[in-house]
């Protein structure tokens, strides 16, 4: 017995047509649409991979990339079939293609709902990627004459101003690493010869951070030297007095930006999918109602699965079985004739 019959008439089965076909247009914008944000979101790593060290994964916007080059083309093949429905010469011509192309919708269902799956679990490999990235990043931070690394301060200040944050964690992680490059230090001054001497590294550590740090919505001139020294600073206190620097760490900042986006992709590419499931079950009740017709004028009857459900799981199971033992009795009779 079918399962979910429903009863067409002429009326009926042109208005699913014309619905059906207005749909499957819409899924091919909405295709273009992913296509365009796998497009955008691999540009936005691109920008800032130099803090990423290099080893962040295109695999998901190269997903949404393909996922919707592949929606636009199933969905337009969709549309032509509702488009010619109605015409017994023409839609005679897809009938056979039918199976195989329902079969792959739901295939291709299943695609995009692990690459939804994938845009949101892909914060958590950003979240390590950064803090590797941006701890090497401000270590060459200082590095502007050496090649390949003359351009990380310039990346490092642009986020930093951009995102409103400062450090990998925190403002504190600039204390930790030298950020002013030896060229600039004058080695003749005993302040100097201090700060080499005060650490075991023997790196010029000092309790400053760079510019892009300030924040310019603060009053008060930009504190970027001596932070943590209230007696270097007019009526200042650095643990009550609000910092006129960001104290956001940067891995924080672009983590909340990143997932952000592609928590905002992968919604959207949910409800794709829904929208995927109404069309394909929509032309499933579409090709079933005028392969059941007698005539063009008659009333006829489609339906979601020909069989029950667990009918339908059994006859598949069956099939996959069937190949199976096909695929084994193939290789047995290859085996025969080398053996003898």
């Amino acid at each position: 017995m079918a399962l979910m019959p429903v009863k067409f008439d002429l009326a009926k089965r042109v208005k699913l047509a014309q619905g059906l076909w207005l749909l499957y247009w819409l899924c091919v914008m909405a295709g273009i649409l992913i296509f365009s944000m796998g497009i955008f979101f691999k540009i936005e790593l691109r920008k800032r991979s130099e803090i990423m060290d290099n080893n962040e994964s295109h695999f998901v916007p190269n997903l949404l990339i393909l996922v919707g080059l592949v929606a636009c083309g199933i969905n337009a093949f969709g549309g032509k079939v509702c488009h010619d429905s109605l015409d017994s010469a023409k839609f005679s011509k897809w009938k056979p293609m039918l199976k195989t192309y329902m079969s792959g919708c739901v295939v291709f269902g299943i695609a995009l709902f692990v690459t939804a799956l994938l845009c949101f679990l892909m914060q958590i490999s950003l979240h390590f990627t950064l803090a590797e990235g941006l701890k090497n990043g401000m270590k060459y931070y200082k590095d502007t004459d050496t090649p390949g690394r003359c351009f990380m301060k310039r990346t490092l200040d642009m986020t930093q101003i951009e995102f409103h944050c400062c450090g990998n964690n925190n403002y504190k992680d600039w204390f930790e690493i030298q950020w002013i490059s030896n060229r600039y230090l004058d080695f003749s001054n005993e302040d100097v010869k201090a700060r080499f001497q005060s650490n075991v590294e023997g790196k010029y550590l000092m309790e400053s951070v760079p510019f892009s740090c300030c924040n310019p919505g603060s009053p008060r001139p930009c504190i970027q030297h001596h932070l943590t020294n209230n007696s270097a600073h007019y009526s200042y206190d650095h643990h009550t007095e609000d910092l006129n620097i960001w104290t956001r760490g940067c891995r924080e900042a672009l983590v909340s930006y990143y997932g952000g986006t592609m928590d905002g992709i992968g919604a959207f590419v949910l409800l794709f999918i829904i929208l995927e499931a109404v069309v394909t079950v929509g032309l499933q009740y579409l090709t079933t109602a005028l392969e059941t017709m007698a005539d063009p004028e008659s009333e006829s009857e489609g339906w979601l699965l020909e069989k029950s459900v667990k009918e339908t799981i059994s006859g598949v199971m069956a099939k996959i079985k069937t190949l199976g033992k096909g695929s084994q009795v193939q290789e047995g009779d290859e085996q025969a004739p080398a053996e003898s």
